[in-house]
């Protein structure tokens, strides 16, 4: 059986350097990898011939540095090892440079040899300061390939090493030696040129181009350490009755803990004792803290707001949410786009082209010109401007952000592909019941007959039907205590499978059920007012349920499973993204109407089985429509995967978040809008980054090969485009959901 691994890659500086690894690994027999420049991860499928040292040997072959992950989820940007070595290499370049740049381009400030002090400031910049760029160059030769550190290497090396000999053969280093600085290059005079604030200079803006492109990913995987931090690192177990205090990995499914108001909730579990508010706004991006009590659901990280809980644990360690939830997006982040293939083709192949085109671009203007000095300068600056790094960064920084972003607020988007087919969705189906509906019965009205108090129905009839494990009768009960309190006990208590339930509750006989049952077994005939409103109701598709206090009609109970409150919202903003929404439903066509025209849904597809719901959707798509389907349930598991794209609402079950292409943690249909605006956006991100990184490398080699271009500002451009793609990316940290939910980590 394969396995999995994702393998931490280190000495990578550029797209081609992922792509050199990716065809070492691929090559391996049964080997399926893809490596990422920005997350700096190789995720590798392995037959079981491999090993995992297998696949780290191969890529130390290739010249570079391979390890298994190590977790680090405290690590903030200031405490970087790597950044901080950077930022220093940064800082004392830079001191260096600014003299030399001042020298060389202010007649005023060359005094008598201060080309020799311009040397002697420039050399270490040189040396030490494009040291990473020297090393990663002959690692890459002696393993016969060329990155942009090639480019960088050379072009720095060349202008250092032009200066050496204009200093010491050509004349440069006599005293009263000026040197005037254009914008443009300019021709050989009586003395040649030095290039020193060229080398020392570009070295200087690729180091904070790198600086910057560092700490961006930092900051855009900041979702995903954040994610890793939210869980308590503690907790206390009941052993025996007795609490006992242990790290949260020690936590066996099965165990039963306690949670203190305003503690967080170790793991995924299931409340045995108590009742509280729970605030999962860390974790889902929900504003309102939910009410739990015995029986229901709590997932881990979540934080206890009220009330002292006893909880079950049901999941541990990896099997979590919280786990899950960050391992679909660390696996989203390491895949790549299908645009960016595109653009990795093109950095495999890019520096030989461009060494090739320097080449050619000193030799023509040797041979048309004569001139040398002006030869190099334009072949320097090709070296330098073409630099691909911008192409590698374009797509995994946007989606690294964007993915980053989706998880702060509960948008789980499963891999880069999925970015495709949320530009191409035209129609969305919803699933009914969980999705556009709560999924859970509530009660919606009492009407009590003339003269009998709506408490006093209220609290017998939720009496009666407490003892029922109906959902019907959960939900009057549930609605009962909500409005009047605790409730009466009842005595005698009996169920009538399917009609309904009688005891004694206070001394009256109390029965809730099915008015035709009243009717038959009780002897108590519907009212005719009754009649008529009960049809009003179920016309509406709600259900409704009549009670008999001491063998007389004493009102009606109207149950319903409710519409979500921001699902109308939902809906009109799923138009304004261009789709079509279309509502699909078991229930009877009468009731999904009603839910219809509520939401503001025109389509409905109701009465369709759950075996049904593929075919649903296939018919969709033979009309031509490319279908994205929300749904929740085991029954919507294979429509999921037969839509375009499938969401999965994060309140449902396991099978239809496995099945689906973007998970939604939070179970609010609005979510839905935003995982697509947010997929939108990100690829839109993408394909802007693409284009400007294109569109510069087109439009400044053939500028730099005419001798256009001055090699000191070929070198600012170059750090410029990488910065540009890191910033335009980081734009989409400040994505907002429609309903402006608070994320992981806004507290």
């Amino acid at each position: 059986m394969a396995a999995e691994v994702d393998l931490q890659i280190e000495g990578m500086t550029c797209a081609s350097c992922a792509m050199r690894i990716e065809k070492k690994l691929n090559r391996l027999p049964g080997v399926q990898a893809t490596v990422n420049y920005a997350t700096e991860k190789a995720h590798v499928v392995l037959p079981p011939d491999i090993s995992i040292e297998d696949a780290i040997a191969t890529v130390e072959a290739t010249g570079y540095h391979a390890r298994a992950p190590q977790a680090d989820p405290e690590r903030v940007e200031g405490s970087d090892p790597e950044l901080a070595a950077l930022r220093q290499r940064l800082l004392v370049s830079t001191i260096l440079t600014v003299p030399v740049v001042l020298m060389a381009m202010v007649p005023l400030l060359q005094f008598t040899y201060w080309q020799w002090a311009s040397l002697a400031l420039a050399s270490p910049v040189v040396v030490w300061g494009a040291l990473p760029f020297h090393r990663a160059a002959l690692t890459n030769l002696r393993h016969g390939a060329a990155t942009m550190d090639t480019l960088i290497s050379v072009g720095v090396s060349a202008a250092y090493l032009w200066s050496l000999y204009a200093l010491f053969l050509g004349g440069a280093g006599e005293a009263g030696m000026t040197m005037s600085f254009t914008l443009l290059p300019h021709g050989s005079g009586s003395t040649p040129e030095i290039y020193l604030e060229v080398a020392s200079a570009v070295t200087v803006f690729i180091l904070l181009g790198r600086y910057l492109e560092a700490r961006a990913k930092v900051r855009s995987s900041e979702a995903l350490r954040l994610l890793a931090a939210l869980g308590a690192k503690d907790v206390a177990v009941l052993r025996d009755g007795v609490e006992t205090r242990i790290p949260v990995e020690e936590l066996a499914v099965g165990d039963v803990f306690v949670v203190r108001p305003g503690e967080k909730i170790a793991t995924d579990g299931v409340v045995v004792d108590g009742a509280s508010a729970v605030d999962a706004s860390l974790v889902t991006g929900e504003p309102v803290p939910v009410e739990v009590s015995v029986g229901d659901d709590v997932v881990g990280a979540t934080v206890n707001a009220g009330g002292r809980l006893l909880v079950e644990a049901t999941r541990v360690g990896a099997d979590t949410q919280l786990s899950r939830i960050a391992r679909m997006v660390e696996q989203a982040q390491a895949g790549k786009a299908p645009v960016q293939r595109l653009a990795d083709r093109v950095s495999a192949v890019f520096v030989p082209i461009v060494i090739g085109l320097s080449l050619a671009t000193l030799i023509g203007w040797i041979v048309v010109t004569g001139d040398v000095q002006m030869a190099f300068t334009a072949a320097v600056a090709v070296l330098i401007i073409a630099c691909p790094c911008a192409l590698g960064l374009a797509t995994p920084t946007a989606l690294m952000v964007g993915t980053g972003r989706g998880a702060q607020l509960g948008i789980l988007i499963k891999g880069p592909q999925i970015l495709e087919s949320t530009r191409a969705v035209d129609t969305i189906v919803l699933d009914k019941t969980g999705t556009v509906t709560t999924g859970r019965m509530t009660l919606v009205d009492v009407l009590p007959v003339d003269g009998v108090d709506t408490d006093w129905l209220l609290a017998l009839a939720g009496a009666v039907e407490e003892a029922s494990e109906h959902p019907l009768g959960q939900a009057i009960a549930r609605g009962a205590r909500e409005r009047v309190g605790s409730l009466p006990a009842v005595d005698s208590f009996r169920s009538t499978q399917g009609r309904g339930v009688q005891g004694v509750v206070d001394g009256h006989a109390v029965a809730a059920g099915r008015p035709g049952w009243l009717a038959d077994e009780w002897s108590v005939p519907e009212l005719s007012d009754e009649t008529a409103t009960r049809e009003r109701h179920e016309a509406a598709g709600h259900t409704v349920v009549g009670v008999a206090i001491d063998g007389a009609a004493a009102g009606l109970l109207v149950v319903s499973d409710v519409v979500k409150p921001g699902s109308a919202g939902a809906v009109a903003a799923l138009r304004d993204l261009g789709l079509d929404p279309v509502l699909l439903t078991g229930d009877n066509e009468r009731a999904a109407r009603s839910v219809a025209d509520e939401v503001g849904i025109v389509t409905v597809m109701a009465e369709v089985l759950p075996e049904d719901k593929v075919a649903a959707i296939r018919d969709l798509q033979a009309r031509g429509r490319t279908v994205a389907m929300a749904g929740d349930g085991v029954n919507d598991a294979a429509a999921l995967a037969q839509a375009d794209l499938g969401l999965a609402m994060g309140t449902g079950t396991d099978v239809a978040i496995e099945a689906a292409d973007i998970a939604l943690v939070r179970g609010d249909l609005l979510s839905a809008a935003d995982a697509i605006r947010l997929s939108r956006r990100t690829l839109a991100t993408i394909k802007g980054n693409l284009f400007w990184a294109f569109a510069y490398n087109v439009a400044a080699i053939p500028l730099a090969m005419a001798g256009l271009l001055n090699p000191l500002l070929a070198g600012a451009a170059m750090a410029f485009s990488s910065v540009f793609v890191v910033t335009n990316s980081l734009r989409l940290r400040r994505f907002r959901a429609l309903d402006a939910a608070p994320a992981i980590g806004a507290s």
